[in-house]
Parts: structure tokens; C-alpha cells; sequence
């Protein structure tokens, strides 16, 4: 895609209904510095807790709609596909829905997709220990880094914090925006 003269790349950046999801904003902006075209893709819950302004200010820093249900029938994509996929923050509901291959939401459903078509994935999940100790946490985990995602979690990625521990606003979206720049294929 070209952008006011240059080459971009498209991230298609979606986040499930854990506290980061309320900094996108700064995230967006972080990786149109490094190039990146992004469109903004949220669960039907994380959009009700954005609200509609917290919508109207991701779809005014990204310059695109933001989507949380499918397309009708006919009609057309108003994105551009992706180069490089991330879900960040993902919920272990959302986790392990995705690598089950269950579409549960249209930001599952996109994941679950960008699976069979190959398309580079980057995941960080946002979970705390009492969910993390679900043992189907881990076998999903598993499961997206044997079908090719690169899950930031345990060591080196995200480490689950006590419930209520949490500081959302640190979150490391540099992190994650780091191995999405390394997930882009050669020439993106």
C-alpha cells in the first residue's frame, strides 16, 4: 500500500476486552512511527468498554473503521489485508476460542483465518494467574505456536500477574510492535 509517497505495511491490530485494550491509541501511534498502515479490530465487549469515544479516537489515530462485527453479505472490505496480525491483549477466553479454530467473535473469527492463510500472527496474552492456571491455557498456547504464532507468554513474553495486580497503562506494546517488525515477511 502507498502512503504519502512511501511503501507501508498493513498490521491489522486487534485486542480482546482485558484493561490494555483502553491504550491502544498510543500503540497505533507507535506503529505508524515505525511504518505501519494499521487498522483497529476489537471484541464486542472491549468496544463497549472503549465506548464510542474511546472508538472514535482509534479510528481517528488510525485513519480507518474500527471493527468488532462481520461484514454483511456483499459487502466489501473497508481493509486492506494484512501483512502481520496482532492480538494484543487477548483474554484467555479469546486464547483458547482461537485454538480451538471457534469463531465466537469477529476478531476470533480473524485470527482463526489468518491461521489457514498463513498470514504472519504475533499474540500477547493479558491473563491473570487464576485464569492462567486453567490447564487449557497452556495446550492453547501450545497449539497457536505449533500452528506458526508467535505467542508472547511465559518467559520473555507475558507473565501473568495476580488478579487486580495488573498495571494496564505499562503494558508492553513496544514489545509486541517489536516482534511484529520482526514477523513482517522480507521487503515489507
Amino acid at each position: 500500500m502507498w502512503c504519502d509517497g512511501r511503501m507501508t505495511r498493513a498490521l491489522h491490530l486487534l485486542g480482546a476486552a482485558a484493561p490494555p485494550v483502553l491504550h491502544m491509541a498510543g500503540a497505533v501511534e507507535d506503529a505508524q512511527a515505525r511504518g505501519w498502515d494499521v487498522c483497529v479490530g476489537v471484541t464486542p465487549t472491549a468496544a463497549e468498554w472503549l465506548g464510542q469515544g474511546g472508538v472514535a479516537e482509534l479510528e481517528r489515530v488510525s485513519g480507518h473503521p474500527v471493527r468488532w462485527e462481520p461484514r454483511r453479505p456483499g459487502e466489501g472490505d473497508v481493509w486492506s489485508a494484512a501483512d502481520v496480525i496482532a492480538f494484543a491483549p487477548v483474554t484467555a477466553n479469546s486464547l483458547n476460542a482461537w485454538a480451538l479454530g471457534l469463531t465466537p467473535s469477529w476478531v476470533v473469527g480473524a485470527v482463526v483465518a489468518g491461521v489457514g492463510r498463513r498470514v504472519p500472527m504475533v499474540a500477547m496474552p493479558c491473563v491473570n494467574q487464576v485464569l492462567a492456571a486453567h490447564p487449557q491455557v497452556d495446550r492453547s498456547v501450545a497449539v497457536l505456536r505449533e500452528a506458526g504464532v508467535r505467542v508472547l507468554y511465559g518467559e520473555g513474553g507475558w507473565v501473568p500477574n495476580r488478579p487486580g495486580e495488573g498495571r494496564p497503562q505499562a503494558f508492553p506494546w513496544g514489545f509486541v510492535l517489536e516482534v511484529v517488525d520482526q514477523e513482517a515477511r522480507p521487503g515489507q
